[in-house]
């Protein structure tokens, strides 16, 4: 038996409530079967589509006087945290049930620490939210003061701080939790991000990454592997090029060599790569692997996927 934390991509649940709720149903299926396999399975997941569209509704609900007043980032990481949670409790629920498979999922509404003196808070780079055309992404700038930027050729996104998590305030009810044999969904969209001032937490207005959030999670959960889902199924180099070259083992050396050369597009595979080095350096006999979520076992399985370790 292997204790895995799965880090699964906001990109991949959707655009809407009920894309969401469809397409979970599927996403439940892999992670199901990583749990009938014995694993003890804990569940990360990005928000960055959904808290982006929160934030932009409420505000846009208060410039209509709708509401009272805009809703902080916070706030609208932890609604994010509660409906996908909810979606993913539901789907792969449903899926223990039919298989016979008897355990409860739970969502744990997750505060991670940060730096309030991270140099992150200066330089917007976490795009979040939906994509526009370049006009519309122009008027949103000057009508709410959003930095908005064009993210890798799909559009322009908004951008918030992403400080680097230093601990997961609930670790040891997530740890509790695992113990009693329930499958956990937490840390979503990388946690609230929360700083410390004389004793006591405060929500701050930022998006932590889910990666880094993740391998963080799996470091204080003393996990055995970190699996980092995403749209393909191995790490490449050269990728989109004709001389692309999937790869099956990376060393963290080797990583960071590529990482140099530029070959992994920030805020997309980039971070995955290093928050797969991190975990893999953080203590002996641990790895990480990056695959597509339908891949997720035979990675495991050691049949496919971009493996991380020393």
């Amino acid at each position: 038996m292997s204790r895995i934390v799965i880090a699964l991509g906001g990109n991949a649940l959707g655009n809407t409530a009920s894309e969401q709720l469809e397409l979970v149903r599927e996403t439940a299926k892999p992670i199901v079967d990583l749990i009938a396999e014995g694993n003890q399975v804990v569940i990360a997941h990005g928000n960055g589509p959904q808290v982006g569209m929160i934030n932009l509704g409420m505000s846009t609900a208060a410039a209509a006087g709708a509401i009272k007043a805009d809703m902080p980032f916070p706030e609208c990481g932890a609604m994010s945290q509660g409906y996908i949670g909810y979606h993913l409790q539901n789907a792969i629920g449903n899926e223990l049930r039919t298989r016979a498979i008897h355990k409860e999922v739970v969502t744990v509404v997750t505060q991670v620490l940060v730096d309030e003196n991270d140099s992150a808070f200066q330089h917007p780079t976490k795009p979040v939210g939906a994509f526009y055309d370049k006009e519309t992404a122009e008027k949103i700038s000057r009508e709410k003061g959003y930095t908005m930027v064009e993210d890798a050729g799909r559009g322009y996104r908004q951008v918030v701080p992403s400080p680097k998590p230093i601990d997961v305030i609930e670790k040891n009810a997530v740890e509790a939790l695992i113990a009693a044999g329930q499958v956990v969904v937490t840390v979503g969209g990388g946690g609230i991000p929360v700083v410390r001032r004389d004793g006591a937490l405060y929500g701050t207005p930022a998006v932590i990454d889910k990666d880094f959030a993740s391998e963080k999670l799996a470091e204080l959960l003393d996990a055995d592997e970190l699996i980092i889902l995403t749209a393909v199924e191995k790490v490449a180099i050269n990728y989109n090029k004709p001389d692309v070259q999937w790869l099956s083992r990376l060393t963290p050396e080797d990583a960071e060599k590529y990482s140099a050369q530029g070959q992994f597009a920030p805020g997309s595979m980039l971070p995955k790569v290093q928050a797969a080095v991190m975990f893999a350096r953080s203590k002996k006999g641990r790895k990480a692997i990056i695959t597509s979520l339908h891949k997720a076992l035979d990675a495991i399985s050691g049949k496919t996927g971009t493996v991380v370790e020393m």
